[in-house]
């Protein structure tokens, strides 16, 4: 059965978010839906899988309300769920970040085709994603970010303010779905960039519309699936933790008191059980290894008796 996955975002006043949690969890329990929804004073962030009847109700539930009329949703296909739950829950920031965001300071957000033309003239691209996302696709020429965390951006703005020629030099902000560069685009307006752009509907629009082009690799997502493609033809950009030969794929240690994140070939993750090294291997709480379904480390399953 064909599923549709949701990647969106809104940014928008929400007077009551507990109570708008609520209207959420009512509306969405009647319909076969899982996914992660976040929401705040300031807006809703989610991601969402499910049969088309349950997508095509919730956006059309959804863009008949006037708080989220203007959502946009990124659809991508899919043969199952992509989430083991359906988690809706309120969070005081939407990312985290340790500050207050001036929104009245974010820069404009450019089309797909736009950002494209600018690129191709050679505008400096910012990757707003974490180092780990860079590793398995990016766009080609994109610095790897110096990001651990949300909270290092702050400091990857001031090393960028100290290099490039703020007032001249395009910087072209990009992520994966959009809100982290609606957030992380006002610090580099705050520190004298004049020529900030976002690209609409981040990396994931970029895709469905442009596939790989200017794209290398796979885009990593936050859900049982851990990378995508954004369309055809794209070179493995990353490399095995075990052998260092090309791979695609990411995988979460099958070991649950690791769980370390990781990029490995097939030959070698299968060799490994889906651990992250010999120590895990021979652990104690180990995930069941399934050719077919490494890439869901958060499913339930039953591990063997230790008595």
């Amino acid at each position: 059965m064909t599923h549709h996955v949701l990647a969106y975002y809104h940014l928008v006043t929400i007077e009551d978010p507990h109570a708008e949690v609520r209207i959420h969890k009512a509306f969405c329990s009647q319909f076969d839906l899982t996914g992660r929804l976040y929401i705040s004073e300031t807006g809703i962030n989610g991601q969402m899988s499910g049969t088309l009847e349950a997508s095509e109700a919730y956006r059309t539930w959804m863009h008949s309300r006037e708080l989220f009329k203007e959502t946009v949703f990124k659809i991508h296909d899919h043969h199952e769920h992509v989430f083991p739950r359906m988690t809706i829950k309120y969070k005081s920031k939407l990312v985290a970040i340790d500050r207050d965001i001036d929104f009245s300071k974010k820069a404009p957000h450019i089309t797909p085709a736009e950002w494209k033309e600018l690129y191709e003239q050679g505008a400096t691209v910012v990757d707003a994603r974490n180092g780990y996302e860079w590793e398995i696709g990016r766009f080609k020429g994109a610095e790897k970010p110096q990001c651990d965390t949300f909270r290092d951006f702050e400091k990857f703005a001031d090393e960028l303010s100290e290099k490039l020629d703020k007032e001249n030099t395009p910087v072209l902000m990009c992520c994966t779905g959009g809100i982290r560069c609606e957030l992380f685009s006002p610090m580099l307006v705050e520190r004298g960039f004049k020529k900030v752009y976002q690209l609409s509907g981040g990396m994931i629009q970029w895709g469905l519309e442009f596939g790989t082009e200017h794209f290398e690799g796979k885009l990593f997502v936050f859900d049982d699936r851990l990378q995508i493609p954004l369309g055809e033809g794209a070179e493995a950009v990353g490399k095995c933790r075990f052998c260092n030969d090309s791979a695609e794929e990411y995988f979460n240690c099958a070991n649950m008191d690791c769980n370390d994140l990781f990029i490995s070939c097939r030959p070698c993750i299968e060799k490994n059980l889906g651990c992250c090294c010999n120590d895990c291997t021979g652990a104690k709480r180990v995930r069941p290894f399934h050719r077919d379904s490494v890439h869901k480390p958060f499913r339930k399953c039953r591990l063997p008796s230790t008595s």
